[in-house]
C-alpha cells in the first residue's frame, strides 16, 4: 500500500500571501486552485481575521478572534467571490479595509472541499456540506434544534479527528472538538485551557456521534442553540498529509520533536493544560518563513499583527523539518516546560509520496 494518497498537497491545501491595493474587485490569484474555505490576516496591522467560505456564501464575514455572529458585505471589507485559482475582494467603504489595504501585507490560507454543496440527510439535524474525502476536509453548516445527543453529517467518510464550530446568527464563542481529548472544549477565540469539568464542559459534544458519516454535539448554546444558523469546519486526518495530535513541551531551545509524517506547510498550537495572558492559538506557515527558524507568529485568538512577536509571547520559534516540526524556543504559546499542547498541521510535502520518493528538509 502507498504511504500516501496525496502526493500534491498544495492540491487541497496552500497559502498565499499578497500586498494590497486598496481597489475593490481585486483579483487574488496563485492558489492553484479553487478555494472553498479562505481565512485572511493582515500581516501589518491589527485587523481582524477574516474567514470566509463557499456554504455560507460568498461576502459572508465572520471573525475568528471574536465572537460576532456572521456579517455580510462587511463595511471593511471581504472576500466577494471564489474563483479558479484565487478569490476576489471588496476592499470596503470605511477608512480601516481589514483585507485589502493599500501598501499592507496579508496572509490568506486557502482550502478545497468540493467546490459545491450538497444536503446531508445523514444525522438527525439535516446539514448542507462540502466535502473532500480525499484530504478529510468538510465543511459544515446546520440549524440548531437545542436538544442533546444530536447527529450532523459530515460527508468525509471517516471519523473526525478536529472540529470547530461558531455560530452564524448570533453572538457565540468557538469550541473546537479534539479526538484525542475527547469529551471537553477549548476556544479558537480565547486562551482558555481546555475544559472538560463534568457538567459545565460535557454539554458541548455528543461523543458517541463522532462517526464516519457524523459529528455529534449536544445542547450547549456554543453548538445547538435553537433555531441559530451554525457552521462547522470538520478534519479527519489524512497520512502524509494532516495531522491532530498533543505534545509536552520541555521549555527549551532544543525542544520536543513531533513527528506529523510530512514536511509542514501550516501548524497551529494551543496549550490544552494552561490558559491566560500570551497562551495563544499560535500559527505558523512556510510561506511568510520560507526557511528555518520559522519565528513569524500569528494567533486565531487576537488581531495583532505579525510585526511585533512579543505581544504574543516572548519568542516562539518552530524548525519546520522533513518528517515534522520542532520547537526552538521555550514560549508559552509552543513550549512551556511541562505543558500539554494540541495541534493541527497541513503538509507541504508527504515524507514519502505514493511512488516512493522522500520529501526533503528545509
Amino acid at each position: 500500500m502507498a504511504y500516501t494518497t496525496i502526493d500534491k498537497s498544495d492540491d487541497y491545501f496552500n497559502t498565499l500571501i499578497y500586498t494590497g491595493n486598496g481597489t475593490s474587485g481585486r483579483s487574488v490569484t496563485g492558489v492553484g486552485f479553487q478555494p472553498d474555505w479562505v481565512w485572511i490576516k493582515n500581516r501589518s496591522d491589527g485587523d481582524p481575521h477574516k474567514l470566509f467560505d463557499v456554504v455560507r456564501g460568498a461576502s459572508k464575514s465572520i471573525k475568528s478572534n471574536s465572537a460576532d455572529a456572521e456579517v455580510t458585505n462587511e463595511e471593511n471589507g471581504y472576500v466577494s467571490a471564489f474563483n479558479s485559482d484565487g478569490f476576489t475582494l471588496t476592499a470596503g467603504s470605511s477608512s480601516q479595509q481589514d483585507v485589502n489595504n493599500s501598501g499592507e501585507n496579508y496572509v490568506a490560507w486557502n482550502w478545497l472541499a468540493s467546490n459545491t454543496t450538497a444536503s446531508n440527510t445523514d444525522g438527525d439535524i439535516t446539514s448542507t456540506v462540502s466535502a473532500n474525502t480525499t484530504s478529510g476536509f468538510s465543511i459544515v453548516s446546520y440549524t440548531g434544534n437545542g436538544s442533546t445527543n444530536q447527529t450532523i453529517g459530515h460527508g468525509l467518510g471517516a471519523v473526525p479527528s478536529f472540529i470547530i464550530v461558531k455560530a452564524r446568527s448570533t453572538t457565540m464563542n468557538w469550541p473546537t472538538y479534539s479526538k484525542i481529548l475527547g469529551n471537553g472544549v477549548a476556544f479558537l477565540d480565547v486562551t482558555d485551557a481546555w475544559a472538560n469539568t463534568p457538567g459545565a464542559y460535557d454539554n458541548y459534544w455528543y461523543i458517541s456521534g463522532m462517526t464516519s458519516s457524523t459529528f455529534g454535539v449536544s445542547n450547549n448554546v456554543n453548538t445547538n442553540t435553537s433555531g441559530a444558523t451554525f457552521i462547522a469546519y470538520v478534519f479527519a486526518e489524512k497520512k502524509g498529509f494532516s495531522k491532530f495530535g498533543t505534545y509536552i513541551g520541555n521549555g527549551s531551545s532544543d525542544g520536543p520533536f513531533i513527528y506529523t509524517g510530512f514536511k509542514p506547510a501550516f501548524v497551529m498550537t494551543k496549550s490544552s493544560s494552561n490558559g491566560g495572558t500570551y497562551w495563544n492559538w499560535g500559527m505558523w506557515d512556510t510561506v511568510r518563513s520560507p526557511s528555518n527558524v520559522n519565528n513569524k507568529i500569528l494567533a486565531s485568538n487576537t488581531s495583532d499583527d505579525e510585526s511585533n512577536p512579543s505581544n504574543l509571547g516572548a519568542n516562539q520559534n518552530i524548525d519546520f523539518l522533513s518528517n515534522g516540526f520542532k520547537h526552538r524556543s521555550g514560549d508559552v504559546v509552543n513550549n512551556s516546560s511541562g505543558a500539554t499542547y494540541i495541534y493541527m498541521a497541513f503538509a507541504e510535502n508527504p515524507f514519502v509520496t505514493s511512488t516512493g520518493i522522500p520529501a526533503c528538509a528545509r
